[in-house]
């Protein structure tokens, strides 16, 4: 499919650097949505995955995925809720394991290829629908492309996908946020991720290196010591390599859409392929000049954030 090189997206003229893009609607932004309905469903290793639906008795259904360390609560996931529930479909969000306020029960936590929950949450309301989309940020958007590659035809039922600031290639983007300009976020990714194995490491003594969280200084060594082996990898490289988006794309089947800002602090350049675009067959590319890391905030706070606006259109065309 074409790149998408007619983006019009304009940022608020005070958000001016991929950073304020970023931080602002992170911090501030206010959303309400509707009470979901919260429903836990067991996996098959003997843990659980804890739900939010929003039933309006449609049809056709959104999963979101959130980012790193997110959840189904923060507010670029209770937006899109908004904008899917009033284009008339009902919606799924869904927390990672550990990232809905109460720890999982297995040793393993989850990770940027994890596609098996993910495929679970799918199967789980596969038969109530007629047609079932994928909506995922950042780490979850890496999750939701993997997911369309390895499934490919097998799923009749799934419609669209959208990947919204996607680390297509996770090594290179694992460099890139823990540049020196980059250390407000990935401290705060760090502390929230070391807090996790402390709390891990007393339900299961003995089955986690919690000495090394000393040698820990950035996200690359947290995958080096801990998201790598704990999930059945030899180091952060092998983790990496087996499950950034970018080796999936040629297999996705379904009609998908990656949205990735150009001044994107989180990404690197490998996020933006740009020559692959063009021999790819169902995958659609759009790179705005602006917009940060799961930004894409609004000129006017009365519109919708672009990233929703997109992911509605992108969904809800005929193409």
């Amino acid at each position: 499919m074409p790149l998408l090189d007619n983006s019009n997206y304009a940022r608020p003229k005070w958000l001016f650097s991929g950073h304020l893009e970023t931080i602002y609607p992170s911090l501030f932004r206010k959303v309400v949505a509707p009470i979901p309905v919260k429903e836990r469903i067991s996996t098959t290793d003997g843990d659980f995955l804890d739900l939010d639906w929003y039933h309006q008795g449609k049809s056709k259904l959104v999963i979101i995925s959130h980012g790193l360390e997110g959840n189904s609560t923060r507010a670029y996931m209770l937006g899109m809720v908004n904008s899917f529930l009033k284009k008339g479909y009902d919606v799924l969000t869904w927390n990672f394991r550990s990232c809905s306020n109460e720890m999982n029960k297995q040793v393993i936590f989850y990770h940027s290829g994890a596609t098996y929950d993910l495929d679970l949450v799918v199967k789980h309301s596969y038969d109530a629908y007629e047609e079932i989309n994928l909506v995922g940020f950042s780490l979850g958007g890496n999750l939701t492309l993997k997911y369309l590659g390895e499934k490919g035809n097998t799923l009749s039922k799934i419609h669209r996908g959208i990947g919204i600031s996607v680390p297509l290639h996770l090594g290179s983007s694992s460099k890139k946020i823990s540049e020196t300009e980059n250390t407000l976020y990935s401290k705060r990714f760090l502390r929230s991720l070391k807090k996790k194995v402390i709390e891990k490491s007393e339900a299961h003594p003995g089955q986690i290196p919690v000495d090394m969280l000393r040698n820990i200084k950035t996200l690359a060594d947290f995958d080096d010591f801990f998201t790598g082996p704990l999930h059945g990898f030899a180091d952060a490289e092998e983790y990496y390599e087996v499950n950034s988006s970018l080796y999936f794309l040629d297999q996705i089947k379904a009609p998908t859409l990656v949205l990735n800002a150009e001044n994107d602090p989180f990404l690197s350049e490998k996020c933006f392929p740009k020559t692959l675009a063009k021999s790819l067959d169902q995958v659609y590319f759009e790179f705005p000049k602006h917009g940060g890391h799961v930004g894409f905030s609004p000129t006017n706070s009365e519109k919708p954030y672009y990233s929703e606006q997109r992911a509605v259109e992108f969904i809800s065309a005929v193409i």
